[in-house]
């Protein structure tokens, strides 16, 4: 969904296919099927140093689908990524209740709460300028039913000025999503495998194998119907996803389902490898922060041990 800012030429868009530009793009972002966007195709204005840019809303997820331009999307939890991204170009900006592993270290998502999200979200909000930004309602915070959902979803529309609310569910979650979106709030949606119900699911399964395609598939056209203006699709085979984006109106956003959704998304600790250990197998690592970290803290401890830091270039004089 990004454009090439005014400055490029063609000549800094050849070469190796997964170089990540300055402008978000990576250059096998070049090679779909829609080819260069100009600023004037874009759906939502120019660049990120454009100073007519506009922000990207929801109805720009709808003209990107209808366009064929892909969506970007990266989890943020602070103001430092999040204007690092922002500056990336990326689309939108997910403060996923994910937190709970990556910040707070919990074992699952499900301890995550409200309160907990909240002054991320707020910084997430601070950092951009661009970017939409997507608040994850929590475990326990709209499973109870449309009342205790829209009053989840103000409280971080008030208190954080997040974009829109993200929820997991398909049918069961239908008429919570209903009465978000008829209160004025914008629902992005999240089917397939659903992380605040690992247990009920049997752990890190993946969803909409043989018979359970149906389901998916009416999971899908049930949050669709709800007024969802995009949806999430975790953990799902290629092939049912691609069934799905076809089937609907609204954009699907890949989370480990395949290359024919019509975007992308990843928690940026797994893709900048700043996560420790294990990471899945659709998770493609464009960096390792986790490296250049760890050797950074090693070689500042063994400076600070010899007396090599603070050097005279770092200390101030009378």
């Amino acid at each position: 969904m990004v454009t090439p800012r005014d400055h490029l030429t063609p000549s800094r868009i050849t070469g190796q296919r997964t170089e990540l530009r300055s402008n978000g793009f990576t250059r096998s972002s070049w090679a779909s099927t829609v080819g260069v966007v100009t600023d004037i195709e874009r759906p939502y204005g120019g660049g990120a140093s454009d100073p007519a840019l506009k922000r990207v809303r929801t109805r720009h997820f709808q003209l990107a689908k209808e366009q064929g331009i892909k969506i970007t999307g990266l989890t943020s939890y602070d103001f430092l990524s999040a204007s690092i991204f922002d500056e990336a170009g990326i689309d939108f900006l997910l403060v996923g209740d994910s937190a709970g592993n990556t910040v707070f270290g919990y074992d699952t998502t499900i301890p995550v709460t409200i309160d907990e999200l909240i002054p991320l979200t707020r910084a997430v909000v601070r950092g951009v300028s661009r970017a939409l930004v997507v608040a994850d309602l929590p475990f326990g915070s709209y499973e109870n039913g449309p009342d205790e959902a829209l009053a989840s979803s103000i409280r971080f529309m008030k208190e954080t000025g997040v974009h829109a609310v993200k929820l997991e569910g398909g049918l069961r979650s239908a008429e919570q999503i209903k009465r978000i979106v008829r209160a004025g709030i914008p629902v992005m949606a999240h089917i397939g495998y659903t992380p605040q119900s690992e247990h009920g699911l049997g752990g890190h399964i993946i969803q909409g194998r043989g018979d359970e395609a149906e389901q998916l598939l009416a999971d899908a056209h049930a949050i669709e119907d709800a007024g969802a203006f995009a949806v999430v699709l975790e953990m799902v085979p290629s092939a049912i996803a691609g069934q799905v984006t076809k089937e609907l109106s609204i954009p699907t956003i890949s989370v480990g389902a395949g290359p024919e959704c019509d975007g992308q998304l990843m928690v940026w600790s797994d893709w900048a490898g700043f996560t420790r250990g294990r990471i899945p197998k659709f998770v493609k690592q464009y960096a390792n922060i986790g490296q250049i970290l760890l050797d950074a803290a090693v070689t500042f401890r063994e400076d600070v041990e010899a007396g090599a830091y603070p050097a005279p270039e770092h200390e101030y004089g009378e």
